[in-house]
């Protein structure tokens, strides 16, 4: 009997079959609790499920349809002020309960309450505001922050419009349009800040609960702009009562300070990010940027070796409020992390002809000084580097600043490993511990020829099979997490791939070959997304190569030798 078998056997001998009452049974499973990869567990449970269906043993379902065929019979009355989680009513929500997840024990919760408090003294100064500045535009501002829900779930210029015509008292222009989005934001902003998964943890700067404080500070923002008063000031007060756990983060101020002020993104800081980044990517026209789109009006951009100079204007717009700010910049990078931003809203004198010639007149003479002496002159003072970059991009085109200097690295690391790799082995074989300084190059080495060999279009088993017998040989060591998540990648693409044209045999073969390495590597390979395909396939596009078979279709006997040799190597079993 199969390990699927044995476990649908388990599940079914957990219900009476005997019994004329429909039962709702709970089927779950500790991947490390089914064979000796976690992968086995989850392959276990989906055979299993798929036995229990195919043998008409039970039917499937999930809470949701049980309760649409089989309706409440009973009223019951909710208690009031109760959960399901705690045992103190809905004092984990508010106050110093006690309960916690159990990971540090000597943590309170007493930051709980002056952060509610804090929270609550947002939502009620905001409301009667709201209330007053929305009623001069729409006739029931209440029913139309809740109907907001329509519009966050279609944000088409299209379903804006005509959830703008439901409640409006008279046509509104542009900036009342935005003004209207904006307070709409601001309510939704102060009903996200209560998420519950903020309150539940036990640590005031724990990400969840920063993640809530980073709500009220867009609806913070946002106040600011359409009431012109700066309810931040207050708010602070409020929030440095709640003390952190951990002294280096010490209240709900600096917490604020340190995690949430410097997230918080206008239409300037877009703008500030697209004209840094344009320097290291090519941007169309048009493109989008989170949930901002940016129209470029003029761009220009020169080169000197590694020194660059890049100049614009460009149309800032957000999708969220349809606010749209129109910013010029000029950006001077000196080739390495060093790089000066000059970011301001659009001047009419901004770049004109003659003075576009000088600055590029400037630059072409290498004059680099003088380069950023004018732009200094002509805008102020340097507004953003690299620091202002949202984190995604900052790491990206870090990457690429770093790359030439990782290939001086690499070849100094490289020349030190050709000349000691004989040494390696025969300090290795005798047992005698090797120098630190040779040992960190040939880790270096082989962790980085090992992770090229993984990002080939084209895997070659048998070099990657030699890295590995060379690196065992001279004891060297690996980043095993990051040399992992490029063979899981490698994989998952490949199975993607396969998964779209299950029936390219070309496909289904380099997928093979790429999985045979897992059983050499040193060490595990998560490949449960590879699994998934690979059974999804079984289940849709296996059965029909099977009947191709029985016509005498030679390449469907192919195919399906190459499939099974697949399911041997994913530890999926192929009936």
């Amino acid at each position: 009997m199969s390990k699927g078998e044995t476990f649908a056997k388990r599940i079914m001998d957990g219900f009476s079959k005997k019994c004329k009452e429909p039962q709702i049974v709970h089927i779950a499973t500790d991947g490390e609790s089914y064979g000796h990869h976690h992968r086995h567990g989850d392959m276990a449970l989906a055979y299993a499920l798929h036995y229990i269906e195919s043998k008409n043993l039970a039917r499937l379902t999930n809470y949701g349809e049980y309760l649409e065929k089989h309706p409440p019979t009973h009223e019951v009355e909710i208690f009031e002020n109760s959960s399901w989680s705690c045992v103190h009513g809905i004092e984990r929500w508010r106050g110093d309960c006690g309960c916690n997840s159990g990971g540090h024990q000597s943590w309170n919760q007493a930051w709980r309450a002056p952060l509610r408090e804090a929270l609550d003294w947002v939502r009620d100064s905001m409301a009667p505001d709201y209330e007053k500045v929305m009623g001069s535009f729409l006739n029931d501002p209440w029913a139309a922050r809740n109907d907001y829900i329509q519009v966050v779930l279609d944000r088409s210029v299209e379903n804006i419009e005509a959830y703008l015509n439901r409640y409006s008292l008279r046509d509104m222009n542009d900036q009342e349009k935005v003004t209207v989005l904006k307070l709409l934001e601001l309510e939704r902003n102060a009903m996200l800040m209560y998420t519950s998964c903020g309150w539940f943890f036990d640590e005031l700067s724990g990400l969840e609960t920063v993640q809530i404080i980073q709500y009220a500070g867009r609806a913070l923002q946002l106040a600011q702009d359409i009431f012109e008063d700066n309810r931040e000031i207050r708010f602070l007060e409020l929030l440095q009562r709640a003390e952190s756990n951990i002294p280096k983060h010490g209240n709900g101020r600096r917490i604020y300070e340190k995690f949430v002020k410097p997230s918080m993104v206008d239409l300037k800081k877009v703008g500030a990010h697209y004209a840094m980044s344009s320097l290291f990517e090519g941007y169309p026209e048009q493109t989008g940027i989170y949930s901002y789109s940016v129209d470029r009006e003029m761009y220009k951009k020169a080169e000197a070796g590694k020194v660059s100079l890049a100049v614009g204007c460009i149309n800032v717009i957000s999708k969220i409020t349809l606010e749209v700010d129109k910013i010029s910049f000029g950006i001077f990078h000196w080739g390495d992390h060093n790089l000066s931003g000059f970011i301001r809203k659009w001047q009419h004198k901004d770049f004109a002809q003659e003075s576009l010639k000088e600055l590029f007149e400037i630059f072409s003479g290498a004059d680099f000084p003088g380069t950023l002496q004018w732009l200094q002159d002509y805008f102020g003072e340097s507004t953003c580097s690299l620091r202002n970059l949202f984190k995604d991009e900052q790491t990206e085109i870090l990457d690429m600043i770093l790359e030439s200097t990782m290939e001086d690295i690499e070849a100094v690391y490289h020349q030190i490993y050709e000349n000691n790799a004989p040494l390696l082995r025969f300090l290795k074989e005798l047992g005698i511990p090797r120098p630190r300084a040779l040992y960190a190059a040939a880790d270096f080495v082989f962790d980085h020829a090992l992770r090229r060999a993984f990002e080939k279009d084209e895997l070659d088993p048998e070099s990657i099979k030699k890295l590995l017998g060379d690196a065992d040989l001279e004891g060297a060591s690996f980043d095993a997490t990051t040399l992992e998540m490029g063979v899981r990648k490698k994989l998952e693409r490949l199975a993607a791939q396969f998964h779209e044209s299950p029936g390219e045999l070309p496909l289904l073969q380099k997928l093979e070959k790429a999985t045979g390495l897992l059983e050499d590597l040193p060490f595990e390979v998560n490949i449960r997304t590879v699994q998934n395909k690979y059974y999804a396939i079984l289940q849709q596009t296996y059965p029909g190569f099977q009947k191709m078979i029985d016509k005498g279709d030679d390449r469907a006997e192919a195919w399906i030798k190459v499939f099974s040799s697949l399911g041997e190597k994913l530890s999926v079993r192929v009936e």
